[in-house]
């Protein structure tokens, strides 16, 4: 047995062999406690964990659970974050939003966060890695408001966080923050997906209308109250909404609204201010 063989696993149950290399070095990583430096010494993996290696590419290659939730962990912006089936796992696409909500508050001297929708927490926490705001953090689900606790203890932030059960608003009365930020369900009900977004929540993937935008009708007419003179709301978009959510902040007031494209070249992320 040796770890080609165990890539072939993944690459013939229909995984690409770019990224099946990706996830048996992941697994490597997490349950042989194996790094680059290791390689470079020329440790030699232990049979035994390998052999657990194995076993778990063959789950995998069975069921089509993403690798992240089988070995508990997802990277986002080079932290390791808890995951499981209650939230959605964190992706490249956010780590944009991060990006742009990070030159804003550096930009204009911003302290205070509002994120929308926090599920594991990396929003929140890659924040606060990176800057002395204080954040709020809300999720309609305790089952994610406790991997997000989980996470931003594990990182050193939580007391930079305050995570709140609220739907939406609703727990918000009469406070004002310098930004908000939200990546919110926004694939249209009856999306065919890949067998392995399956696994992730319904709740924070799919909205109840036709064309994917519920989240932001909702956030939007209401996010000016909630905000601070000059403050700045900025979401992660589907590639194919960033005119009707431009429309959506334009319709509210909000200006200087700009559309983002990602790596990929598709529209990513919208953002505007008050």
């Amino acid at each position: 047995m040796n770890i080609p063989e165990i890539v072939a696993i993944l690459v013939n149950s229909g995984i690409s062999p770019n990224e099946a290399k990706i996830e048996v070095k992941m697994m490597i990583e997490h349950y042989c406690n194996y790094t680059a430096l290791d390689v470079i010494r020329g440790v030699k993996l232990d049979y035994e964990k390998l052999k657990i290696v194995k076993e778990k590419a063959q789950y995998r290659a069975r069921t089509k659970l993403p690798i992240q939730y089988i070995i508990g962990f997802a990277d986002f912006m080079g932290s390791k974050y808890l995951v499981s089936e209650a939230v959605l796992i964190p992706r490249v696409d956010t780590e944009h939003l991060v990006l742009r909500v990070l030159d804003a508050i550096r930009s204009n001297g911003y302290k205070t966060v509002l994120d929308i929708g926090t599920g594991s927490g990396c929003i929140p926490c890659a924040i606060a890695q990176s800057s002395d705001c204080e954040i709020t953090s809300i999720d309609v689900s305790k089952w994610a408001l406790e991997i997000a606790e989980e996470n931003a203890k594990r990182l050193d932030v939580d007391k930079k966080i305050r995570f709140l059960k609220s739907d939406l608003f609703k727990e918000l009365s009469g406070e004002k923050f310098d930004v908000i930020v939200s990546n919110p369900p926004y694939i249209p009900k009856n999306t065919e997906v890949q067998k392995e977004v399956t696994f992730e929540p319904k709740l924070a993937l799919f909205t109840e209308d036709d064309d994917g935008l519920e989240f932001y009708k909702k956030i939007i007419p209401q996010a000016k109250a909630y905000l601070n003179s000059n403050g700045f709301i900025a979401f992660e978009i589907g590639y194919n909404q960033g005119n009707s959510v431009y429309e959506l902040l334009e319709q509210a007031g909000f200006k200087n609204i700009m559309i983002e494209k990602d790596m990929a070249g598709l529209d990513r992320v919208v953002y505007g201010q008050v």
